[in-house]
């Protein structure tokens, strides 16, 4: 994809920062929209325009406007959220105000300013919930069991009645557990980068449960990929991307203590509300629709992962 002018919500995040830099080197236009409540001004490529706004402002409209008056914008991936379980268990309301009202604000000035298509970052594990079925597929009847989740389908749903109604057309990425590059602690970090991070600097992590509630790890790089294929592809509606292995923590950190040649210090606390015991996701429909498929190995993404992290 080259040549396209490209709105990205969240682009100063973990995925956010890697899709935009992909997508200049392509040689595309991007605008960037990011609060920094999370994200990094210094992951933001020179070469992108950034606009400092929260999604749920009224500025939002303003920024669609101007973008729109001398080059059309082509696609806007939506990938700002509050990206946190535990903090939408315990703030759902604040939850809902960013993954659902804010989400409304971006697909609302999509459709008024014609966008071909609003690609959305959704959740694999949180919208089906703890599934009885693993690997799970996009036929599985969605059960979230956290608010996180909760909002994040309540926005596919928002998606799909603005394509029935209104022909705004749509494809949400159900996302496993995204890690690499650019998620560090005390930002958008998940287990990987954290247990990486405290393992570099001799720190203690904590494992919440028995550490074998497992977990469908897949690299930054691809998912960058399925977002781009996503935009390149005319079908609508739900997609898994993943890498289809279950991987349980207590492997997880076996890999990484054999990459680092160390011993993690390990603290086992009670699991917490709201997070499942097993995830995977069948992601057999991206491999037939956008021709998709994992290809990151987890040892290989997790020593590009240190090597960042090291950095």
């Amino acid at each position: 994809m080259r040549n396209k002018k490209i709105l990205i919500t969240g682009g100063a995040g973990f995925i956010g920062s890697n899709l935009s830099d992909k997508l200049i080197r392509l040689g595309n236009e991007v605008v960037v929209v990011d609060d920094l409540s999370t994200g990094k001004k210094e992951y933001i490529d020179c070469k992108a325009k950034f606009y400092q706004v929260d999604i749920r402002s009224k500025k939002i409209s303003e920024i669609f406007k101007k973008e729109s008056l001398k080059r059309k914008i082509d696609f806007v991936f939506h990938l700002a959220a509050q990206i946190d379980v535990r903090k939408s268990i315990e703030n759902s309301n604040f939850d809902n105000e960013i993954n659902v009202l804010g989400g409304l604000n971006i697909l609302e000035n999509c459709y008024r300013h014609k966008i071909k298509k609003i690609i959305f970052s959704s959740s694999g594990g949180a919208v089906y919930g703890d599934a009885s079925i693993i690997p799970t597929a996009e036929d599985y009847l969605p059960e979230p069991i956290s608010p996180y989740g909760i909002h994040k389908l309540t926005f596919e749903k928002y998606l799909n009645y603005y394509y029935k109604v209104y022909g705004q057309k749509y494809i949400s990425l159900r996302f496993s557990n995204v890690y690499g590059p650019h998620q560090f602690k005390g930002g958008e970090a998940g287990v990987i980068a954290i247990f990486i991070n405290n393992a570099i600097n001799n720190k203690k992590s904590i494992i919440n449960g028995n550490g074998l509630q497992t977990r469908d790890f897949i690299y930054v790089g691809d998912v960058v990929k399925s977002l781009i294929d996503s935009a390149k592809s005319d079908y609508v509606g739900e997609i898994n991307i993943g890498a289809t292995v279950e991987t349980n923590l207590l492997q997880m950190v076996e890999i990484i203590e054999l990459i680092l040649d160390c011993k993690i210090k390990k603290q086992f606390s009670p699991a917490k509300k709201g997070e499942q015991m097993r995830s995977c996701l069948n992601c057999g429909k991206a491999k037939k629709v956008l021709k998709w498929e994992a290809e990151t190995k987890l040892e290989d993404g997790i020593r590009q992962t240190i090597k960042w992290s090291k950095k």
